[in-house]
């Protein structure tokens, strides 16, 4: 493994070695106070969730909430931002992330369950096909077009490849990893919670580098979501705002001032990001509700 990659992360296969953080580079707290909003409110639903933390729409154009207290995955229609449905309860228990993979299955973040819990979905029942242990407080989940499913572990510190349904690699070192996104190029995107930063990983988790710039001011980045032209959205709880990030790196703008609220503009304690087009859906979760942003900047 080339020098620079020894400087930030080993990676080996489970069957058994450690994996150590050597370095770990925190971004500043300032707030960039000058950044534009990069989109608009629309809507919000009404406050009918319990915590939420991650979303994604589904192959059937619904919008899937991991809504963490209830212990389900909610379903609103996109469109009127209402309950439709849920599935989960009596499975789950403090759900944080979901994603669905190739084959529409739902790929979900099982949290207090230390898993990563497979469903399939047939209109509005969903039934539990498969899981995936070894994640200790699993906080994301993604499928990858590699077919290999990808989790992270805060209590582990770490994130975990599988295949087959078993972990092939593990990178530990990160602190208090949340959400693991794939980007417009197949590499992995982690919010590394407690790093204040963004690392970004191959597909192989060799390590390719981070986003921590200053001018972010990341406080704690939980979940994020990237659009088609590579732009990452981050939801940096700690702070209550929602940020835009160009592939290269620059920050375009953010939503919200920094300090926990409700009504246009304000958010407390956000989670979760859904990228649908020009189209944004955000947890406002400590206010338990969804909000829709339409965008406003090219």
């Amino acid at each position: 493994m080339a020098r620079n990659l020894l400087r930030y992360f080993n990676v080996l296969p489970v069957a058994g070695l450690a994996c150590l953080l050597a370095a770990a580079v925190l971004a500043q707290e300032t707030v960039n106070s000058a950044s534009p909003p990069f989109a608009t409110f629309d809507a919000a639903s009404e406050a009918v969730l319990s915590d939420p933390h991650d979303l994604t729409i589904g192959p059937d154009g619904r919008l899937y909430v991991a809504d963490k207290l209830a212990n389900r995955i909610a379903v609103f229609d996109k469109d009127t931002l209402e309950l439709v449905g849920s599935f989960g309860r009596g499975q789950l228990s403090n759900p944080r992330d979901i994603d669905f993979d190739a084959a529409g299955r739902a790929i979900v973040a099982d949290t207090a369950n230390g898993r990563v819990a497979i469903f399939e979905i047939d209109g509005d029942s969903a039934t539990l096909v498969a899981s995936l242990p070894g994640a200790i407080q699993t906080e994301g989940a993604t499928a990858h077009p590699n077919g290999r499913i990808y989790a992270t572990s805060a209590g582990l510190g770490a994130l975990i490849a599988y295949e087959g349904g078993k972990p092939i690699v593990v990178v530990r070192g990160l602190a208090g990893p949340h959400d693991v996104t794939v980007d417009k190029d197949g590499n992995l995107l982690v919010a590394d919670t407690g790093g204040r930063r963004i690392a970004k990983f191959a597909p192989d988790l060799s390590f390719i580098s981070v986003l921590n710039d200053a001018n972010y001011g990341f406080a704690g980045p939980r979940y994020l979501a990237t659009d088609d032209l590579g732009r990452i959205v981050v939801a940096d709880q700690d702070a209550h705002r929602m940020l835009l990030i160009e592939a290269d790196g620059a920050l375009v703008g953010t939503i919200g001032d920094g300090k926990p609220g409700l009504g246009v503009n304000r958010f407390d304690d956000p989670e979760g990001v859904a990228i649908d087009g020009s189209t944004f859906y955000f947890s406002d979760s400590d206010n338990n509700r969804i909000v829709r942003y339409r965008v406003v900047m090219n």
